[in-house]
């Protein structure tokens, strides 16, 4: 079987979409599919390239590219998935986002909204031309119903490594990895560590564009002995680093899915998460597996405070948090055959 999968390529950026799409590919290859990766070069700005790179995607017809036949195209992104096949798999790992649920966080311009205009109507093109139709998440699937009245259905996949997490007795912290990006909001866990009454500490790992912002908000706080922003990290250190903390911050602003709040299950640690914060809801189960709060940093402290006092619960709720992993049944395997079927 030829497959072919379409997604982006931002230089330089490494995240969740890259662990995606290069676990896509391979668990394609390992089940026997002769599969081919095409990235499309994406800019964020100026705003007319992504104009001129949804028609560059539409006029792309792969059924039969240089006279061999295409048996399914998989799309992954936007404006990827306006390709043209015959029979094409559109699995959403988010829209542009800019134009939807956070464009009335933006600096209002005609250019943009003539943007949004016509990515809409893109959109509302290219997926409903799908023959199947995924999302990434509940919360993705939810999204693509309310802004293009279309019907997504949720594929879980897990994330890269899964077999390498593990648990140990936890030391006395909170371990926050992710890229520091606003979005990702580790400045509530940053203004939280000001509310602590216990000793426990703060660990936020990753790197990225507010890395001096949180750098300097830890300075004005004189929270140096209190949170430590330990930059980026290898492969060994993210996994001991989720086995012997307390439990894990993931508070993100609407997130897509979130790989965070799975490794941190996958390694038994109970989840601290926002009532807004998206995909992480769809697996945390607020007094069982975690903590599902307000964005608020003062609440967030106590409920810090509260698995700091009570080990013994922290640990069942980690727990409970890996059994509800695998009771999900979470696996490439199924989203292959999803995919495929």
């Amino acid at each position: 079987m030829n497959v072919i999968v379409t997604a982006n390529h931002v230089p330089f950026m490494q995240g969740g979409a890259e662990i995606h799409i290069s676990g896509l590919v391979e668990n394609l290859r390992q089940a026997g599919v002769n599969v081919e990766c095409i990235r499309f070069p994406f800019r964020f700005s100026p705003l007319e390239d992504i104009s001129s790179l949804m028609e560059f995607c539409e006029s792309r017809d792969l059924n039969r590219p240089n006279g061999i036949r295409v048996d399914k195209v998989i799309s992954l992104q936007f404006p990827a998935w306006g390709v043209l096949h015959d029979n094409q798999r559109t699995w959403v790992m988010h829209q542009h986002r800019a134009v939807y649920e956070l464009y009335e966080q933006q600096d209002k311009t005609p250019g943009l909204a003539s943007l949004k205009q016509a990515i809409t109507e893109f959109d509302n093109r290219a997926l409903a031309r799908a023959e199947k139709l995924f999302a990434n998440s509940g919360r993705v699937a939810g999204r693509i119903k309310q802004y293009n009245g279309l019907q997504a259905r949720p594929l879980y996949h897990p994330p890269a490594q899964e077999a390498r997490f593990y648990c140990q007795e936890a030391y006395d912290y909170i371990f926050c990895p992710s890229r520091l990006e606003r979005l990702k909001r580790q400045d509530l866990l940053i203004e939280a560590a000001r509310h602590l009454q216990s000793p426990v500490k703060i660990l936020i790992a990753g790197d990225g564009g507010q890395f001096d912002y949180y750098q300097s908000l830890i300075d004005k706080y004189d929270l140096n002995q209190k949170v430590r922003l330990t930059g980026r990290f290898q492969d060994d250190e993210k996994f001991a680093l989720y086995a012997r903390a307390l439990a894990v911050f993931f508070a993100p602003f609407d997130e897509d899915y979130g790989y965070i709040t799975l490794e941190a299950m996958l390694s038994g640690k109970p989840v601290i998460t926002c009532t807004d914060s998206g995909g992480p809801l769809e697996f945390v189960e607020h007094e069982r597996t975690g903590f599902i709060l307000d964005p608020d940093p003062v609440h967030i402290a106590a409920h810090i405070d509260r698995l700091y006092n009570d080990k013994i619960r922290a640990r069942q709720m980690g727990a409970e948090g890996r059994q509800v992993y695998a009771d999900k049944k979470i696996s490439w395997a199924n989203v292959i055959e999803q995919l495929l079927e």
